[in-house]
């Protein structure tokens, strides 16, 4: 049976769609996760290739530090995140995501495939797994979530070019 593997780094582009402020916001660019035991490292750049942000979450802290601004620190990534780019980006649950497992919103085990490519985690995202490189590796994954009260969304799309 297949599951998740600590070490994996991951090329690709991401699509945002979510709400600031009562207006509609979009964002594409490209993204290069690195992830180890130890650590989770997530560059975010433009579509032409300059730095956004980096991300770097250790088991005790994570911090986000965007292009010409200084180092932010917190205990929570999802939050930090959120907070500092504006919406949310799901690093905790990506580790398992980018690789087709999740808790569903029961908390049992999900194991994506093509016949089975959906998925509500226990923490409110809907997760689809629109593509394949082949059985058992993403290649585009759509995450959407209901983000607050007052009716705003947050999407997501992420596709894989390489993974090594």
């Amino acid at each position: 049976m297949r599951s998740p593997r600590s070490q994996l780094v991951l090329e690709g582009r991401l699509s945002v769609r979510y709400e600031q402020e009562g207006k509609n916001q979009q964002l594409t660019g490209q993204f290069l996760w690195q992830q180890d035991a130890a650590q989770t490292r997530i560059l975010l750049s433009s579509p032409t290739g300059q730095a956004l942000a980096e991300i770097l979450v250790t088991a005790n802290q994570a911090s986000l530090t965007q292009a010409g601004q200084a180092t932010r620190s917190a205990g929570n990534v999802d939050q930090l995140t959120s907070e500092i780019l504006g919406w949310p980006l799901p690093v905790a649950g990506l580790r398992d995501w980018l690789q087709g497992f999740a808790l569903n919103a029961k908390g049992a085990r999900f194991i994506a495939s093509p016949e089975q490519d959906s998925v509500a985690t226990l923490d409110g995202w809907h997760i689809r797994y629109a593509s394949w490189h082949d059985n058992t590796h993403p290649k585009r994954i759509d995450l959407e979530r209901h983000i607050d009260a007052q009716g705003a969304d947050v999407s997501l799309r992420m596709l894989i070019d390489s993974a090594t």
